[in-house]
């Protein structure tokens, strides 16, 4: 059987890119292929995995890059490293960012290199169609390839739950909205803190669900600091780092799913692939590869990144609440949509024919 050597990052912590990754390596291509791992996580192990490689002899590197100026220079060493064993690699951008990083926040020898070397690798592969330009012109276009990410099983609601939720849609008096996501500003929690203020000055009957992990004590210390001030502790609600059974019932529960994110290394979000797989709408921003996978209004509705208009979103969440069927139909769409594109096996199934191109 071929070696493929993953080089990436690996849970913990979980965040999109390590859970992609996750899936990927244990999943039942292991059976047709010798995986092994080379994980990224802990910088101080860069000296050790850079022996593992030189002394490594697989038939294809898998090797998810970086987004950051110092996490470029790591990658650049590695597949220099690669190149002089004349080694197959193949890289994966889980983001949108790589190509400002490159033209605009690199230095102009960083630049060059990264020109040079990625022209080097085997192929490369994005999240969508839209998310191509981060290497047009560094790599010939037909070794540039599309995986849009997927939803794990666990996640997938079963059609008999679904017939539940969609009773449950039509006849809850409340709606419940979540933000999944890490507590980053450019994520749009604090436009989500705002928008819970407004419905409750309107005395509107929604309930703001948030779930994430804060990276600082100063967004941490804000969101609590808000929601006290405002007196929200009826209409808002922390949950936690949710996975697993937490994070399944979590989604199950809800009924929209709101990520306001200009965040710059946006790729596409598998918490909106996951509010999909729940039956939910979905409300976020044309940002990245997220207008690659919602479409307005069949699931949901988006607003420019750079102008975040709360009165437009709350008059959005309005008519969901006074106009059931129109949510209830976004729902199945989202669910159907989630089965047929964004499964777990459709996922594996393309990573595999990328995986034996080069093989």
């Amino acid at each position: 059987m071929y070696t493929i050597k993953f080089i990436s990052q690996f849970p913990p912590p979980m965040h999109g890119l390590s859970k992609a990754v996750s899936t990927l390596y244990s999943s039942v291509l292991h059976k047709k292929f010798i995986f092994s791992k080379l994980n990224l996580t802990n910088n101080l192990d860069f000296v050790k995995n850079l022996l593992i490689l030189l002394f490594s002899n697989d038939d294809l590197y898998y090797f998810t890059i970086s987004q950051t100026v110092g996490g470029n220079i790591r990658d650049l060493v590695i597949i220099f490293i690669l190149k002089i064993k004349r080694a197959k690699i193949l890289l994966h951008l889980h983001g949108g960012y790589y190509r400002t990083l490159i033209d605009s926040k690199s230095c102009y020898i960083q630049k060059k290199i990264n020109y040079f070397l990625i022209n080097k690798v085997s192929g490369v592969i994005v999240l969508s169609e839209s998310l191509k330009f981060n290497f047009t012109g560094m790599i010939d276009k037909e070794n540039i390839y599309v995986v849009e990410n997927c939803v794990d099983d666990c996640f997938l609601l079963s059609n008999e739950l679904l017939e539940i939720k969609k009773k449950d849609i039509i006849t809850s008096g409340i709606l419940k909205i979540l933000y999944l996501s890490n507590f980053i500003e450019s994520k749009g929690y604090k436009d989500v803190l705002h928008i819970a203020l407004h419905s409750k000055n309107k005395n509107l009957h929604f309930e703001y669900h948030f779930a994430g992990k804060f990276f600082s004590d100063l967004d941490r210390n804000y969101f609590f600091n808000f929601i006290s001030e405002n007196n929200l502790t009826n209409y808002v609600f922390y949950h936690g780092v949710v996975d697993g059974a937490k994070k399944a019932c979590l989604l199950n529960d809800s009924h929209i799913f709101i990520l306001l994110s200009r965040y710059p290394n946006e790729g596409q979000p598998i918490s909106i692939l996951e509010s999909y797989a729940n039956a939910l709408a979905v409300i976020s921003t044309y940002h990245a590869g997220i207008p690659d996978i919602v479409n307005v209004p069949d699931n949901g509705f988006l607003i420019e990144n750079t102008n975040i208009d709360n009165v437009a979103i709350i008059n959005y969440l309005l008519y969901l609440y006074n106009n059931r069927p129109a949510l209830l139909s976004i729902a199945v769409m989202n669910h159907k949509k989630a089965v047929e594109l964004f499964s777990e096996d459709r996922y594996i199934s393309d990573m595999e024919n990328v995986f034996l191109k080069y093989l």
